[in-house]
């Protein structure tokens, strides 16, 4: 009983005076202090009297010493982060440009099948004609709608970044967003910033 209120104190003390140091700082002397405590119960546990006393006294110890390293455990698994790290911050991988394709509308079938309706008849005479025209008209609204698409194509940049915490995100601009691969950058609501 008196080892457990003992080693409640001292987890106490520890908590007030490892609040500067990392994490893994904590794991490493709260181990350490666990290993003296478990060393000088064993010397209390020898100088029992009788072997069944002193045994009870050896597993008692032990038992302490793995309740405590369980617990140190997973302290440090359940610590956040480091302080001053950032979740939102991380580095471009890379920057990709691509041509992203206009779409067309009406107006570019329209006009384009017109024009070449217009031109079509001009072409032979008769039924000729008549094939002319509706052949410039289809070939009119295709290519009218090709040129209306590629009038409206714009680029698109694609900002590849890999987060401290290894996850990885992609962030799509219709601008330059003037960032190069290796730059610190930070999520910002959804908004990516230089760091």
């Amino acid at each position: 009983m008196n080892r457990s209120i003992l080693m409640a104190l001292a987890l106490a003390g520890l908590a007030t005076t490892a609040q500067a140091q990392t994490p893994k700082e904590q794991f490493n002397a709260e181990s350490k202090r666990i290993a003296t405590r478990y060393a000088e119960d064993k010397k209390l546990c020898s100088e029992e009297s009788e072997s069944a006393a002193r045994m009870q006294c050896t597993r008692d110890a032990k038992s302490e010493y793995d309740k405590s390293m369980a617990l140190a455990k997973a302290q440090l698994k359940a610590s956040p982060a480091k302080p001053g790290s950032c979740m939102e911050c991380g580095k471009v991988t890379s920057v990709v440009v691509t041509d992203k394709a206009g779409e067309g509308s009406a107006l570019g079938l329209i006009a384009g099948g017109v024009a070449g309706a217009l031109l079509g008849n001009q072409v032979g005479s008769g039924h000729g004609r008549e094939l002319a025209t509706v052949a410039g008209a289809a070939g009119g609204a295709y290519a009218g709608k090709k040129i209306e698409e590629n009038a409206k194509s714009t680029k698109q940049w694609t900002v590849h970044v890999q987060y401290e915490d290894g996850k990885q995100a992609s962030f799509n601009f219709d601008h330059d967003p003037r960032m190069l691969s290796g730059d610190r950058v930070r999520n910002d609501n959804g908004n990516l910033v230089r760091n």
